[in-house]
């Protein structure tokens, strides 16, 4: 009952424009406070700290001409893996990362109308579900 009751908070919260029943509770809280609530209306800029670290992709397919690509497979998609892959990509050009997922359609957060295919669509990347088409393979 517990979750039902979590999912209808999740649900009201999205209606009026909040990702969590905990920011609606807040705004609500500032509203009451007679404190004009003022939600994710600023940006601030920051850098992510820069240290030297290593990815390692799931599988390494060769190729019939002797190269090779990266197969990463993903169920979740989190923020920072995201971040990760175009970091990775950024820095290592010429690698070849390709994605099989569980669902490409499922969205890359909660109530974004972003799916994980149009997210590697956007940034270059190949993708498919579930397993590896026979292209990939065969190349």
């Amino acid at each position: 009952m517990v979750k039902v009751l979590t999912r209808v908070i999740s649900n009201h919260a999205i209606k009026h424009g909040y990702r969590s029943g905990l920011e609606l509770k807040i705004s609500q809280q500032l509203e009451a406070a007679g404190v004009e609530v003022h939600f994710e209306t600023v940006k601030l800029n920051f850098k992510w700290p820069e240290r030297q670290t290593t990815y390692c992709p799931d599988f390494l397919i060769k190729k019939r001409d002797g190269s090779h690509w990266f197969c990463e497979s993903k169920g979740r998609f989190l923020t920072n893996d995201r971040a990760k892959m175009l970091l990775v990509r950024e820095q290592n050009p010429k690698a070849d990362i390709r994605f099989v997922f569980s669902n490409s359609r499922a969205k890359i957060y909660k109530g974004s109308k972003t799916t994980l295919g149009m997210w590697c669509e956007k940034h270059g990347f190949q993708y498919a579900d579930k397993t590896i088409p026979a292209a990939w393979l065969n190349e």
